[in-house]
């Protein structure tokens, strides 16, 4: 939700405002100018197509994109044959990266048989300079970079590319500010992320993220609210409060809010009914969270808590600021809080130096606590970052043999919490149509695991009850009561 700005309102003969978001607004009209010319030349609108790499951050932003692109007059394509197309990339392991240099490939062919076609690269891929200087030499076809700190200028960059032919470079090392009250483009019309913070402080050993997204920023607690009271009123029942480390919010700010202060403040917000968050950290965890949580009717009683190893060792030199025994602690706290709490997390195998006996004590972890489900990852050395030089790289064949023991060992818990679930009725946020099914449809429930069930395109965007007839694993056929 953004203030709808009337671009035919906007002298664009004038110089460009030199604040922000005008500026934007500014270039989005001269943009537009641009792009009606080529619909009266060509007899049809251009199309965009934006492909998503990374986590829900970087979904975020590319909404953010297609909104800017839809206000200047892009028709939104799913091709990669279209005539603007934008890889917003991901940088956090290396077959990340590989996967963008592969699929610039199809682009540069297609490219040639449309010179008008043009390329964009952005995302967290982008803030690494060698990364820019192998796209400068070797992929001297992409039209525009920029990267995590600069996605709010996509349309003064792209006037500016449409204007000199030229490829068109502009990346920040950081930034301070903080530029929303754009255009976005939402993916689903009923739920919604939101933006609290931006970047991050915690500087894990195996992790380029505070390199590529910057030094924490939180945004103050009014504009947050005020944007999903825009966004209830606009349909939307359900947010997810973004962040790198959320726990961490507000301890920038002139007058320091913390993340619970800011659930409180949302919780009050009339029409929303269900509150999620992404991504806590378990250092900063907070009793008063726990607390806000308990009490919450809207805040889903679900919580993603990375743990990444389970050995105080392996912690330690991942600088997590954290003990084995400290993380089950504080499980052991939520849980007593709320019983019905379902835990998801983040574990890497084969960081530099772990034995079989750190490996068993992640097993151990996990079958303390009972994951719900994890995303599981081998670890993938980033240049730059301190796990990169360490010695005592653990071979590959170590490590997948590791994985597949760990994998095997969640799916199986994953499979024994979703059957003792069976038989209950819970609420399920109706998303889609069910891909398999036409006669299906498919809601989300409050611990975010997937039902299906029997209904039509008029349950989408609506919270209904759900009986949990038969678990699939991962997910369940149900049956709307």
């Amino acid at each position: 939700m953004y203030n709808k700005i009337d671009l035919d309102r906007i002298d664009i003969n004038l110089a460009p405002p030199l604040e922000e978001p005008d500026r934007q607004y500014y270039f989005i009209a001269k943009c537009r100018e641009l792009i009606r010319e080529f619909g009266q030349k060509n007899g049809r609108f251009p199309t965009a197509c934006i492909q998503t790499f990374g986590c829900q951050m970087n979904s975020r932003d590319s909404e953010k994109l297609l909104g800017v692109l839809k206000e200047i007059g892009y028709q939104e394509s799913d091709s990669e044959e279209a005539d603007f197309v934008i890889y917003n990339t991901c940088t956090v392991r290396e077959n990340a990266n590989l996967k963008v240099y592969g699929r610039l490939g199809f682009l540069q062919t297609r490219k040639k048989k449309n010179p008008n076609m043009l390329i964009a690269l952005c995302g967290c891929m982008m803030q690494e300079q060698q990364v820019v200087e192998k796209i400068q030499k070797s992929y001297r076809f992409v039209d525009i970079i920029f990267g995590t700190h600069n996605i709010y200028k996509l349309a003064e960059l792209l006037y500016q590319r449409m204007q000199s032919g030229k490829m068109v470079v502009d990346l920040w090392k950081d930034t301070a500010n903080i530029v929303e009250d754009l255009p976005n483009q939402r993916k689903y019309p009923f739920k919604s992320g939101v933006n609290i913070m931006f970047g991050c402080n915690n500087f894990c050993s195996y992790c380029i993220v505070p390199y590529v997204r910057g030094r924490e920023r939180s945004r103050n607690p009014q504009d947050i609210v005020r944007e999903i009271t825009g966004l209830v009123a606009d349909g939307v029942s359900e947010i997810m409060l973004l962040g790198q480390n959320v726990n961490s919010y507000g301890k920038n700010l002139d007058k320091p809010v913390s993340f619970a202060e800011l659930l409180k403040e949302i919780e009050q917000i009339e029409g929303l009914k269900r509150i999620r968050f992404m991504t806590p950290h378990p250092k900063d965890f907070s009793n008063e969270l726990i607390e806000v949580m308990k009490s919450s009717h809207k805040i889903c009683k679900q919580v993603h808590l990375p743990v990444q190893s389970g050995s105080s060792r392996i912690l330690k030199l991942m600088n997590r600021h954290y003990t084995k025994e400290q993380y089950l602690a504080l499980v052991e706290r939520i849980r007593t809080a709320m019983p019905e709490v379902s835990f998801t997390t983040d574990i890497i195998v084969g960081f530099p130096g772990e034995t079989e006996e750190d490996f068993e004590e992640t097993l151990d972890v996990v079958k303390k606590v009972r994951f719900d489900s994890a995303f599981t990852f081998i670890y993938s050395k980033r240049t730059g970052t301190l796990a990169a030089e360490m010695e005592d790289q653990v071979p590959e064949e170590i490590v997948g043999k590791r994985f597949d023991r760990l994998l095997h060992e969640i799916q199986k818990i994953s499979a024994e919490l979703t059957k003792e679930r069976e038989g209950k009725i819970e609420t399920a946020l109706v998303e889609e149509i069910n891909v398999q099914s036409q006669e299906f449809v498919t809601g989300r429930l409050s611990n975010n695991l997937l039902v299906h069930f029997k209904g039509d395109a008029s349950l989408i965007g609506k919270l209904v009850s759900v009986k949990l007839k038969e678990s699939k694993g991962f997910y369940y056929i149900g049956e709307l009561v």
